[in-house]
């Protein structure tokens, strides 16, 4: 179980593959636990403890802080101030959540740098990220704005009583959660998979310097993606929430 959740350093036992680890039946089908879902496991454990001691370390906040208090602020600071110059006066509303998926990305991205398979490898990760995205924007859409605007916006460039860009609109609305998520999951997979093709293609030579690729796919590319997911996560919920003067 160790071995298939964790990826190898050698070119006999390296393995990038989701595998299932154990099943059992729910009303007649049967589920599976795989690699996938042990790995969001370990990341969300990990973002749990540090949220409860970060939140223990605030409530018993010094003067003069410390290196870890340092950080919790920079991070907060950070994170509210890219949500605040895209939103704006919706950011209060959003920050959490921004935040939140923000933090659970990045960690599942460069996971891979701990010897994981990065959970947003597997591209039902990704999804249901982008559902709760496409939930989000049509949720907010209803509340902020009049029927009349919404069917305007789908019937658009033509005028409403004339309804026949409505279908190509509707298969573009369908699109934003797919867009997001394949390509949140394509890159990922695709520096899984450069690195499984080194490691096992030149085993031999393959020492110390992978850890500059490692870097790179996992931890630069890894930081752009989460950047890219929650940037264009924001755009859309907020052009949702736009409403007539």
């Amino acid at each position: 179980m160790t071995n298939a959740i964790l990826m190898g350093s050698g070119a006999d036992n390296i393995d990038f593959m989701i595998h299932g680890l154990f099943s059992y039946e729910l009303f007649g089908h049967t589920v599976w636990i795989t690699t996938s879902h042990v790995c969001i496991l370990i990341v969300m454990l990990i973002l749990i403890v540090f949220a409860i001691i970060a939140n223990r370390k605030i409530r018993h906040a010094t003067e003069v802080p410390d290196t870890f208090q340092n950080i919790i602020e920079l991070i907060v600071e950070k994170l509210g101030g890219i949500v605040g110059g895209v939103m704006g006066k919706n950011a209060p509303k959003f920050v959490n959540y921004i935040s939140t998926i923000f933090i659970f990305i990045l960690m599942s991205n460069i996971s891979g740098l701990f010897g994981l398979r990065p959970p947003t490898a597997d591209y039902g990760t990704t999804l249901a990220l982008g559902l709760i995205t496409f939930f989000l924007i049509h949720i907010n859409q209803f509340r902020y704005q009049k029927p009349k605007t919404i069917w305007r916006d789908m019937c658009s460039p033509l005028p409403p009583w004339l309804p026949i860009w409505l279908p190509i609109n509707l298969i573009s609305e369908v699109a934003v959660p797919i867009s997001l998520s394949l390509r949140l999951f394509a890159n990922v997979l695709s520096g899984t998979v450069m690195m499984a093709l080194i490691y096992g293609l030149l085993s031999k030579i393959a020492i110390i310097w992978p850890a500059a690729l490692h870097v790179y796919f996992d931890l630069f590319s890894g930081a752009i993606q989460t950047y890219v997911f929650c940037m264009l996560t924001m755009t859309y919920i907020n052009q949702a929430m736009e409403t007539e003067d």
